[in-house]
């Protein structure tokens, strides 16, 4: 919403709401190296084999994620997709039987956002939930 009643007049203001939905869909400012390299200690301390990497020579994050099978590599992808959609920001991917090869990078600021680090702490949580293998094994 971008008004609200105040005093019983529109205010407009931006509500909370309305921002929140804003930073998830809207403008993305790109990440200092550092930062980055930070985000990707954070999400690569679950002690999984396969942690998220910077790309050589591209400004963005990569993981290969594996699965059980088919299904739950599928049911991931599902889960993401529907992110995805919420957040007008959609990963780059690749899928063959059990394996999801993730790379995140923001077009709008040419390199890393927070949208980015967003979406991957959020494919971190759905792996999880599919395990044995989720973002931990690999069983080709």
């Amino acid at each position: 919403m971008l008004h609200r009643m105040v005093n019983g007049t529109k205010s407009w203001t931006l509500t909370k709401e309305f921002s929140q939905s804003m930073a998830m869909r809207g403008f993305a400012t790109k990440l200092s190296d550092d930062a980055v390299a930070a985000s990707i200690k954070k999400l690569s301390s679950s002690g999984s084999p396969f942690p998220w990497e910077k790309v050589n020579g591209k400004s963005a994050i990569t993981k290969t994620f594996y699965f059980a099978d088919f299904n739950q590599a599928w049911s991931f992808m599902s889960r993401t997709a529907l992110l995805a959609e919420k957040m007008d920001h959609h990963p780059e991917w690749f899928n063959v039987y059990n394996r999801v090869e993730i790379t995140l990078t923001t077009h709008d600021c040419d390199g890393v956002s927070e949208k980015d680090i967003a979406m991957a702490n959020a494919m971190e949580e759905y792996a999880s939930g599919l395990m044995p293998f989720g973002a931990h094994g690999n069983n080709e």
